[in-house]
């Protein structure tokens, strides 16, 4: 079949999260047509997660807080953080943060910031920190959408990226040239769809939706990472995949607030110090000694269960917010056993950009969750947002900046397959990774996984998306097995001792 692209935009933005709203905004402001696409609703990916309480974001409380900030985050990166980005998301985040509050969105402040709790995971210092409701960012950042006159495609797949000089999907040209377009498929119209367009943004999300036991939306689906491959692009750091707690039973899944873990009993025996540690900081890590709590829990070999029954008679707010939230979400007391597992959560890296959110190819730009180089081994809590705003803000100007070629009408080829192995593949691919490419990884096991993966594409029946996920699988699959050494949130189970 051949598509022809029927709608043209100076900038297309895909991925409807945080980062691909502000990016759409930022062009649009800057003067450009503008067309949002998402695989879900518009206000989709982790930034909109029903399974988590809500977002936190950080910033330097001070010009001369900036400099620590930074360190601070290349010191918990291990070295493997770019530090232009890391400046560039310090400088940017408090800018951005009163840009959110100028356009109107309601964020919310700690009344007891000097409590502990309020310390962002990893971090050593109180920073500031803003709370981002969800429904305030929707109606605020909806109405400067419809301001804007930013166009919008809802559950619309990206198949592929277009390039000048391309002749079928699938099938980038040997020289890469420019970006001139993409082809996403419509879900509710069952169609293939091309869109023309000198400028495209990818702000699709991060890896941890490949995995079976996830704790991201379902429209989060990693396979824009291949897409940016086959096109020449760089993944960064893509091995730094964060695991969270989550409660699977008796409702779930959704995160298990780490700050509980000091007043809570495990099903395992397990030290009240290292538990004490454990309620610093959410995802897991190799670089604290408090690692021994998530390995327990990994290794029991049966379900653990938690009960949060020891809070003192002062609950820290950060703990009441997270109550009012879970008991509300879930019609259970706080107090009630629980079951936990670990969870894919957020991805640490991603495609290569430079600081204004470009990519290698021309045209080409991304943001948010699926970018990577501004985090390292491990990420500071409430950078996740932080990043999202500041490198969606930047990668939308800088697009619409790029975009001075007029959108230019393309055909592609293209050969769709329609087949019924399509949730066998599924359900192959994320028990795979749950199983070999979990906390707790062996170089062995990760090759055993990439053999099981490699064989499933060479299923000519699978649909290009399902090759795509399968092809991001190999290469997360690949930066674990090449990182030989453990750092932060990547456990190498036989790696020396001393590369602990």
């Amino acid at each position: 079949m051949r598509i022809r692209a029927e709608m043209d935009c100076d900038v297309l933005v895909i991925g409807s999260g945080l980062a691909g709203i502000m990016a759409a905004i930022a062009a649009a402001e800057a003067g450009s047509s503008v067309l949002l696409s998402s695989t879900g609703l518009i206000f989709s990916g982790s930034s909109f997660f029903e399974g988590t309480w809500g977002l936190g974001c950080i910033a330097a409380s001070s010009p001369a807080d900036e400099n620590d900030l930074a360190d601070t985050i290349l010191k918990v990166g291990c070295g493997v953080a770019d530090e232009r980005l890391v400046r560039a998301l310090v400088h940017d985040a408090p800018h951005a943060l009163a840009d959110l509050e100028r356009r109107g969105v309601r964020l919310r402040d700690a009344d007891a910031s000097e409590e502990r709790e309020y310390i962002p995971c990893f971090d050593h210092a109180h920073r500031t920190w803003r709370g981002l409701e969800r429904a305030s960012l929707m109606h605020a950042l909806g109405g400067e959408l419809f301001r804007l006159g930013v166009g919008r495609l809802p559950r619309h797949i990206l198949i592929d990226l277009i390039e000048e000089g391309q002749q079928r999907v699938d099938e980038p040209p040997e020289r890469r040239t420019r970006i001139i377009g993409a082809v996403l498929y419509d879900i509710a119209g069952k169609a293939y769809r091309a869109v023309s367009a000198p400028a495209v943004v990818l702000a699709t999300g991060g890896m941890g939706g490949l995995y079976r036991s996830n704790l991201v939306r379902a429209d989060c689906l990693g396979s824009a990472q291949a897409v940016a491959l086959a096109h020449g692009e760089e993944l960064v750091n893509i091995e730094f995949l964060q695991f969270m707690p989550t409660v699977i039973t008796p409702k779930g899944p959704m995160v298990f607030n780490e700050k509980c873990f000091r007043f809570s009993t495990l099903s395992l025996p397990v030290d009240e110090a290292l538990l004490d540690e454990r309620s610093t900081y959410g995802p897991f890590t190799a670089r604290l000694a408090a690692r021994e709590v998530d390995f327990a829990i990994a290794r029991a070999g049966k379900p653990v269960f938690v009960q949060v029954n020891r809070l003192p008679s002062h609950v820290p707010e950060f703990i009441r917010t997270y109550r009012s939230w879970y008991e509300r979400a879930t019609g259970l007391a706080l107090e009630a056993p629980i079951e936990l597992r670990h969870s894919a959560h957020a991805s640490n890296g991603g495609i290569a950009i430079d600081e204004n959110g470009a990519c290698r190819l021309p045209g080409l730009f991304a943001a948010g969750e699926c970018a990577g180089g501004m985090h390292g081994a491990d990420r500071i809590g409430g950078l996740a947002s932080a990043s999202a705003l500041v490198f969606g803000r930047r990668a939308g100007s800088a697009a619409a900046a790029s975009a001075t070629r007029a959108a230019r009408c393309f055909e592609v080829g293209y050969e769709p397959v329609s087949s019924v192995a399509v949730a066998t593949a599924e359900t192959m691919l994320g028990i795979t990774l749950d199983t070999s490419a979990g906390i707790i990884r062996t170089g062995a096991d990760l090759a055993r996984a990439d053999r099981i993966i490699e064989a499933q594409m060479h299923n000519g029946a699978l649909p290009l998306l399902q090759r795509q996920r399968l092809r991001s699988a190999r290469a997360l699959l690949s930066a674990m097995h090449a990182r030989t050494e453990s750092l932060g949130s990547h456990f190498r189970a036989d790696a020396p001792a001393d590369c602990r």
